[in-house]
């Protein structure tokens, strides 16, 4: 599990992973900085590269993540749930969180609150593998109460849902291999 680092360098970190779902100047910098051998990003202040190891392996997952997709500008929710997928599926769990948000404060009834429990979902996940169990604990409750019996276009939610709520059965120890896969569509 990759845990996030401080809020700069998580958000500067994010920009770039979430760049690089459109433009190949950002895949090329994601490339970079997920090289063993790299040196320092020029935006990592001093004081900030004891998580250099964090950022390489946060940028190698989002990397393998974002290799068999076309880059290519987000057009639409769908293919933001598509993006979505490919970023918890590979544990970038606050970057789902920020490539949905603006799909969430753009919808209305049913489908808002079904985007939220999609989003408290993912902070829930990132919570846990910051060690923040009480947060993780009231995200994924709060989740897979809203995912209940819901779905979103064409995604069916209950396997999710039910993968979140055996999630919150076994917190203590956590398994990680328990992690649902995110939704797809029919």
């Amino acid at each position: 599990m990759i845990p996030t680092a401080p809020l700069r360098v998580r958000n500067r970190l994010t920009e770039i992973i979430l760049a690089a779902l459109g433009n190949t100047g950002a895949r090329r910098e994601l490339a970079e900085l997920a090289r063993a051998d790299a040196d320092a990003p020029g935006w990592l202040e001093k004081d900030e590269r004891d998580y250099l190891r964090l950022v390489r392996d946060r940028a190698r997952s989002a990397a393998t993540a974002l290799a068999d997709r076309q880059p290519g500008a987000i057009r639409s929710r769908a293919e933001a749930l598509d993006a979505a997928r490919a970023l918890f599926d590979a544990h970038l769990y606050f970057e789902v969180h920020e490539l949905l948000e603006p799909y969430w404060r753009n919808a209305r009834g049913a489908d808002r609150e079904t985007l939220q429990g999609l989003i408290q979902a993912a902070v829930g996940y990132q919570h846990l593998a910051n060690g923040n169990l009480a947060g993780a604990r009231a995200l994924l409750e709060e989740a897979r109460t809203r995912l209940d019996g819901q779905s979103l276009d064409d995604i069916e939610l209950g396997a999710f849902t039910s993968g979140v709520a055996r999630s919150l059965d076994r917190l203590v120890p956590f398994d990680w291999r328990l992690v649902p896969a995110f939704p797809t569509g029919s």
